[in-house]
């Protein structure tokens, strides 16, 4: 289980998260949404070691993860906005990833899925925005690894790879592992997740089932759910 327990995060008078407390379970699809400047990303950055919080404690299967480095070989990563030399090939790229991870890989499967054969000796200025986030989920997911993060994965994917990778994420929540989805794509969430994690200002405002959800606001989808959820808080006089 992935434990946040009383995070406090703030950059300099900005404050983002204030006492969080947070409990994911190591299997299944959990999609953390909300508005932008809602704590997704530093969340997620604050997991990874990439942002340090404040006071509290962030924990793997009751191992805590500050100031230390190792337990991120069980995380894949797919930053919502990659960043390689662009001068370099689509196969050294992926060289360069497997050298530095040094475990197995498959990523020959992952290059046939998303058909990059054609790619692989063209470097990375020369790819459109959708053959790059092709190479990325490549990046990401041709490791074993029992967490997966993905960061707006759907980016710029024609509908075929969008399918292809929506069979992949459901074939590695099928071995057991925790998927962690970021996404503006609500149909994306609908139709993968199995848990709904919604942040505003740093606040878990819910955390349920896309069912709940739903029942909840009494919609006929999560969009207009989340719509009607916003609406509320309005009312309510919290910024979004």
């Amino acid at each position: 289980m992935i434990k946040f327990e009383s995070i406090s995060k703030k950059f300099g008078k900005l404050v983002v998260f204030d006492k969080l407390d947070l409990d994911i379970e190591t299997s299944g699809i959990v999609s953390i949404l909300g508005p932008n400047a809602s704590g997704k990303t530093t969340l997620i950055k604050m997991l990874l070691g990439m942002v340090i919080p404040n006071s509290g404690k962030i924990s793997i299967n009751d191992n805590s993860i500050l100031k230390e480095w190792k337990y991120r070989e069980q995380i894949s990563y797919l930053p919502q906005i990659a960043q390689f030399p662009e001068n370099l090939k689509v196969k050294e790229v992926i060289n360069l990833v497997k050298n530095i991870r040094n475990t197995k890989s498959n990523e020959d499967e992952l290059i046939s899925i998303f058909e990059l054969e054609k790619s692989l000796e063209k470097k990375l200025n020369h790819l459109s925005g959708g053959t790059k986030q092709k190479v990325n989920l490549v990046l990401c997911l041709m490791f074993d690894a029992p967490i997966i993060i993905l960061d707006e994965p759907s980016n710029g994917l024609d509908p075929k790879a969008l399918v292809s990778l929506k069979d992949l994420i459901i074939r590695e929540k099928n071995k057991g592992k925790l998927v962690i989805l970021t996404t503006h794509i609500m149909s994306l969430v609908e139709e993968l997740s199995d848990r709904i994690i919604f942040l505003l200002e740093g606040n878990i405002v819910f955390d349920g089932t896309n069912i709940e959800l739903i029942s909840k606001y009494n919609e006929v989808n999560i969009e207009r759910s989340l719509a009607k959820l916003l609406e509320y808080r309005n009312v309510e006089n919290i910024k979004i």
